[in-house]
């Protein structure tokens, strides 16, 4: 059984959408953000960090194994069960250059982008503009990328599934993001996986 330490936040997401994929059992523990569970000492034991999502695995060859950082759990999962990240060679390459891009590109840029434009207490024109301009990059990006493929590294794989959650939650919130019609058929593939309507539910 793996325990699944999360939140409603697209990192959270990723960790619920590969468990579903994989058709792993797990136990939902859902975090308080406003109770400030994530800094709790209990949650510091298997995420110093104190960040979602986290999971523990009680089957892991060796004992019980705490995976913290989204990236690293869906890596941890597909080797474990052998699915959506190939074992070698090119493919594996393709699935781990594109999730490394959505955990170094995708997630920041567009996080900072929403901090500054909604959520900062003062408006700065520099900072936004800045992560602005580097989010429309990004869905260029991703549209060519798209272009001529389904998915982003050929096969659906855990690429998808690390970025999926982030580019779901703002795509029709940022102006011009329409024109990027490859990345909309592309959510629309993969929003349309029940794993994926099941895993984006949680918690």
């Amino acid at each position: 059984m793996i325990d699944l330490y999360t939140g409603p936040t697209p990192n959270g997401r990723k960790a619920s959408v590969m468990l579903e994929e994989l058709a792993l059992p797990y136990t939902l523990h859902a975090l308080d953000f406003k109770k400030d569970d994530q800094h709790k000492p209990e949650f510091l034991a298997i995420n110093p960090n104190g960040k979602i999502p986290a999971i523990v695995d009680h089957d892991a060859a060796g004992g019980p194994l705490a995976v913290f950082e989204s990236g690293a759990i869906l890596i941890y999962l597909a080797e474990k069960t052998g699915k959506l990240l190939a074992p070698a060679g090119k493919a594996r390459y393709d699935a781990l250059e594109w999730v490394m891009f959505q955990m170094s590109g995708v997630g920041p840029m567009f996080g900072q982008y929403f901090h500054f434009a909604t959520v900062a207490p003062e408006k700065v024109p520099y900072a936004i503009e800045r992560y602005l301009k580097e989010s429309l990059r990004i869905f260029g990006v991703l549209d060519a990328r798209l272009t001529g493929n389904e998915y982003l590294a050929g096969e659906y794989s855990i690429a998808d599934v690390c970025t999926y959650p982030w580019v779901a939650g703002v795509f029709d919130r940022f102006e011009g993001a329409a024109a990027h019609t490859h990345v909309k058929a592309w959510l629309d593939r993969v929003g349309a996986r029940p794993a994926v309507q099941k895993g984006m539910k949680v918690p």
